[in-house]
């Protein structure tokens, strides 16, 4: 199998022009057709000579990979399907438009170890990280891809599980070399792996959404087994070692669950936890799943929740619910392919 140069630096790039015999600027070349001109093959390089785009293809695989399906919602959502890895899963990358922003969700993983029980993609097993071209394929090979002006890696997996690829990716999105986005535009989704999110931290400037869920410890290990690993407690102590007064954002993901985790007793516990600390609060509304007890929790117990954590102190917003009728829940689509 041939190795693929999507995603790599152009330091890297150069290095393996001069190994196939061709002058280190070839691969500078090789990355500005990538990253700033989105070629789709090497035949579109027309400033590399014959021989030198004969050899990059005989000996090297461009890595972009093209999507297999799309579902596009009345509201505009459009949802990808993109084949991975040898074993023929697939993952999902959605598009979400609003007004003038074009956001997408990038899966990082097919499938995920995480276990959380009210997510598709923990329930479909481990199937394997993307590679960083399989990652960036998602920004590049769909219809809206020059539209784009946000990211969030909050697609299928968790991102700091695969902490060498996304960060490779990333390093594609914000260098000068590559997209030349801010890291303002790109926002990390995790569940808290607290190792890897210090890395993330200390190595990045892009926003930091947690999975929070629950405030209390026995009742969000019941649903994340993660936190048996990295208790909440200890990511919120990390994350207070950080400076999120700025630009840069911090912001705590909480699906409403009728019942389960929206009571006066989780506002006030919500409240407790995260006091004094910058940041915003994102109440998201479930999309059922199958065989799964919980139902969302009802629109006016949503704004009651919001209000009060508002009057607290703490910024507090409902997320507009997309793409309901093109299998919203991630991971639906994939599975239905992987099943």
């Amino acid at each position: 199998m041939k190795e693929k140069l999507l995603g790599k630096t152009p330091e890297e790039l150069s290095e393996v022009a001069r190994a196939l015999g061709l002058p280190a600027f070839a691969g500078k070349q090789l990355a500005q057709w990538m990253y700033v001109r989105r070629a789709r093959s090497f035949a579109e390089m027309t400033n590399i000579s014959k021989a030198g785009r004969e050899l990059f293809e005989a000996h090297y695989d461009l890595g972009l990979r093209e999507p297999v399906d799309a579902m596009r919602s009345v509201d505009g959502t459009r949802k990808y399907l993109f084949p991975v890895g040898a074993s023929g899963a697939a993952v999902e990358a959605v598009v979400i438009p609003d007004e003038e922003r074009r956001t997408l969700c990038v899966s990082s993983q097919a499938g995920c170890k995480m276990g959380c029980k009210f997510c598709m993609t923990g329930r479909q097993g481990f199937h394997g990280n993307l590679d960083a071209a399989e990652i960036l394929s998602q920004f590049l090979a769909i219809d809206e891809a020059v539209e784009l002006s946000n990211a969030v890696f909050m697609g299928m997996g968790e991102p700091l599980d695969n902490y060498e690829e996304v960060m490779r990716a990333i390093r594609v999105l914000t260098a000068d070399w590559g997209f030349a986005w801010s890291p303002k535009r790109v926002t990390l989704s995790t569940v808290g792996v607290v190792p890897r999110l210090k890395r993330f931290l200390d190595e990045t400037k892009c926003h930091l959404a947690v999975s929070l869920h629950n405030p209390f410890p026995e009742e969000r290990a019941s649903l994340m087994p993660v936190q048996k690993a990295y208790p909440l407690a200890e990511v919120l102590d990390l994350i207070r070692q950080y400076d999120f007064t700025g630009q840069r954002r911090v912001s705590f993901e909480y699906t409403m669950f009728a019942g389960w985790n929206d009571t006066k007793r989780h506002e006030d516990g919500l409240i407790r936890l995260l006091r004094g600390l910058e940041c915003r609060v994102n109440l998201i509304r479930f999309h059922r799943i199958p065989d799964f007890p919980y139902e969302s929790s009802p629109e006016k117990i949503m704004e009651g929740f919001r209000d009060r954590l508002n009057a607290h102190g703490i910024t507090c917003t409902i997320r507009a619910s997309r793409g309901e009728d093109i299998f919203a829940a991630c991971g639906l689509l994939a599975g239905k392919h992987n099943a």
